[in-house]
């Protein structure tokens, strides 16, 4: 069977040649193998057409008149993100040819030049174009799942805080993040890392709160062998691991102070002493620091360094409870359905509006944390594509009540009597028909079905 014709990779081509005759045949060949191609005829010329963008391989001849190919090379550098350069030399100039590729072409090609050796270098430089700006797209996914994209929230505090965050990532400005259990204290942190030039260093995060004074230092500066009882091997800390990176420090306030003060001495200093050495490591690590507590409060009562809380206090992000964002719920929920349908391949359509209702309601005393196992739960468990009353965790299903006693007045009918009338009127104005009762009430059958039965209805 023949082989299959190659498929070139589309995209823009700029000629440069002062050589008229040479010019028009290498854009004539180009074109043929269904480029788009730019022509210009002279060196200053080619300069204003790569000012103008749109431009994905240069071809440039390396000697003319009035700017070198060298020139040609630097102008597309700086001004455009993407382009690979490709320069057209004679014998005589093949070491400056070498040149040009040390400082970025792609390649060069020797004169006169073989159209398959052209198209063939040119649709090379184009794949390459084209795999960088994928990853530059996958790059760009990433920041959408874990950057400040990532933090869902239309509420003025949420969004006061995104504008923070966006200016304070690219610096290396130790940050304090203020906020209750479960307000994703960590995924801001993330967000900071992810945004910043240490992107591509660890992340490593550690919570102060877990561990005892002995275990705590350990983990955050290593220790050598035999340093304490059961160390038998040496370890790495957790300062170590985030070098060029970031470390996240969790409920910092919980700290005991014999740390803190090891704590500060780091952050003065940059480097560490393992436990059972007496030899500094220097360290480079941006410190993100969390904390529920009044950090402020607990220097007052002398259970916080003074010192260490001014080092930690550089920058202070506020992040506010759900309750106080009580609109981003929706938003949250549909983002975690979002998510939780991909990761358990369920296939989850939407929510009602009675859950709706009930999730607006709910206190959630453990903000997003609550909220994203409550959504979870829902998606894992729901029998249908749209999460209804039924499908919620016991504790927040509404709790029933007793009918109401015989001869009650309007006036006199609580909540649930009203939801019984509402519902028997329904049922009696779709002659029995659930289905329509059910979507003039605005709940699902099966919360309607439920419904019925609760109240006896027929």
């Amino acid at each position: 069977m023949p082989d299959q014709p190659r498929i070139l990779p589309a995209g823009t081509v700029l000629v440069v040649d002062d050589e008229e005759g040479h010019a028009e045949a290498t854009a004539e060949a180009l074109q043929r193998a269904g480029y788009k191609v730019l022509l210009a005829t002279t060196g200053q010329e080619g300069i204003r057409k790569i000012d103008h963008g749109g431009i994905d391989v240069v071809v440039t001849d390396l000697v003319m008149n009035d700017a070198s190919g060298m020139e040609i090379l630097d102008t597309a550098r700086r001004h455009i993100d993407h382009v690979e350069v490709i320069v057209v030399t004679g014998h005589a100039t093949v070491e400056t040819a070498v040149e040009a590729m040390q400082k970025g072409a792609y390649s060069y090609l020797r004169k006169p030049v073989d159209i398959n050796e052209l198209r063939t270098v040119v649709a090379a430089a184009m794949e390459r174009l084209n795999l960088r700006r994928s990853n530059l797209e996958m790059r760009q996914r990433l920041s959408e799942k874990y950057g400040f994209d990532g933090i869902v929230g239309n509420n003025p505090k949420m969004l006061q805080m995104i504008d923070t965050l966006r200016r304070i990532a690219p610096t290396n400005a130790t940050v304090l993040i203020y906020g209750e259990s479960g307000t994703g204290k960590e995924v801001v942190a993330k967000s900071i890392h992810t945004n910043s030039p240490r992107r591509d260093a660890p992340f490593v995060a550690l919570n102060c709160a877990a561990l005892s004074e002995s275990i705590l230092e350990s983990e955050l500066f290593g220790h050598e062998k035999g340093a304490f009882t059961g160390a038998d091997a040496f370890r790495k800390g957790r300062f170590e691991y985030a070098d060029k990176g970031t470390l996240f420090l969790d409920e910092v306030g919980d700290m005991p102070l014999t740390t803190q003060v090891k704590l500060l001495r780091v952050i003065e200093e940059r480097e560490i002493f393992r436990v059972g050495s007496n030899i500094a490591i220097k360290v480079d690590v941006r410190l993100v620091a969390a904390t529920n507590a009044d950090l402020e409060k607990l220097v007052e009562q002398k259970r916080f360094r003074q010192d260490l809380f001014f080092r930690l206090n550089v920058v202070t992000v506020h992040l506010p409870p759900l309750r106080e964002r009580r609109e981003d719920i929706p938003l949250l929920t549909d983002a975690f359905i979002r998510e939780f349908t991909r990761r358990h391949n369920r296939k989850i359509t939407g929510v009602t509006p009675e859950v709706r209702r009930i999730l607006a309601r709910h206190p959630w005393e453990g903000n997003v944390r609550e909220l994203k196992n409550c959504i979870e739960s829902m998606v894992v468990v729901s029998r249908d594509e749209i999460l209804d009353v039924d499908d919620l965790p016991e504790q927040m299903m509404p709790a029933a009540e007793a009918a109401p006693p015989p001869g009650s007045s309007l006036a006199e009918l609580t909540l649930d009597d009203a939801e019984k009338l509402l519902i028997k009127n329904a049922l009696a104005e779709s002659n029995g028909n659930r289905a329509e009762a059910a979507r003039a009430l605005g709940i699902g059958e099966r919360t309607l079905y439920r419904k019925i039965k609760q109240y006896g209805l027929s």
